[in-house]
């Protein structure tokens, strides 16, 4: 039975494959896009063009509030589940602190994209 499955699962990938194959279509390329794309700039450009410090501030902002968001899932899940007054408190503690945190962030228009 085992073996008969991984036969069926490797003739079907195959058949899907050729089917993919037989009906793709694959203009010609320039040369232009054959080359390495490095974050919207040339590779051939100038090295040491400046960078923008707005950009990586906002990458780290969002980072930080990311980790934050996957964090607040299982304190979630705990919260449905336990139901004391501990866990309760930490929720509405680490929702403070992320406020506070947004606030802050807010204030000093760390947020604003465009100066």
């Amino acid at each position: 039975m085992m073996l008969l499955s991984l036969l069926m699962a490797l003739s079907l990938s195959m058949i899907m494959l050729l089917i993919y194959w037989l009906v793709s279509y694959s203009p010609a390329y320039s040369s232009s896009k054959l080359t390495s794309f490095e974050c919207g700039y040339s590779p051939l450009s100038l090295p040491r063009r400046p960078f923008s410090v707005r950009y990586f501030i906002l990458v780290v902002l969002f980072l930080v509030f990311d980790v934050e968001t996957v964090l607040l899932f299982p304190l979630l899940t705990s919260m449905t589940t336990l139901e004391s007054v501990a866990t309760g408190l930490m929720l509405t503690m680490f929702l403070l602190i992320l406020l506070v945190g947004l606030l802050y962030e807010w204030y000093n228009s760390m947020l604003e994209w465009v100066m």
